[in-house]
């Protein structure tokens, strides 16, 4: 399956980590190798690896030993992702009515394997829904 996106050379981890990091800047106003690690429950050089990885793509900078942050064309996709995280976490729950740890582990997966039109139309259908 061909993905519809202009940041298909990222794989669903990597999204994962920028959106943590995003999610780690609005709550802690910093983000930490060691926090990021915790979050994702994952080792800390699992997250040095995928520092580097990110910050040759451009989208975090990442010096050892210190704060991780995010360029502007990372902080976009990591917002592009939450924005897809919300709107299949409130479909799951506000539509189909699922429990919210199931509706939460899905929307993980969704978020990052469905296409823009597909998620366009859904986010259109649960915004009108929820009117």
């Amino acid at each position: 399956m061909k993905r519809e996106r202009q940041d298909e050379e990222l794989t669903s981890n990597m999204e994962d980590y920028l959106e943590v990091i995003l999610n780690l800047q609005q709550e802690q106003r910093v983000a930490r190798v060691k926090d990021v690690a915790q979050r994702l429950n994952v080792k800390m050089p699992s997250v040095t690896g995928a520092m580097k990885s990110l910050a040759e793509k451009g989208l975090v900078n990442y010096e050892r030993y210190s704060y991780l942050t995010l360029t502007a064309a990372g902080e976009k996709i990591a917002q592009e992702i939450g924005d897809r995280h919300r709107t299949f976490f409130n479909f799951l729950t506000k539509v189909l009515e699922l429990d919210h740890e199931t509706a939460e582990l899905d929307a993980c997966r969704l978020e990052h394997a469905t296409s823009r039109k597909t998620f366009a139309r859904i986010k259109e259908f649960t915004e009108n829904f929820e009117k």
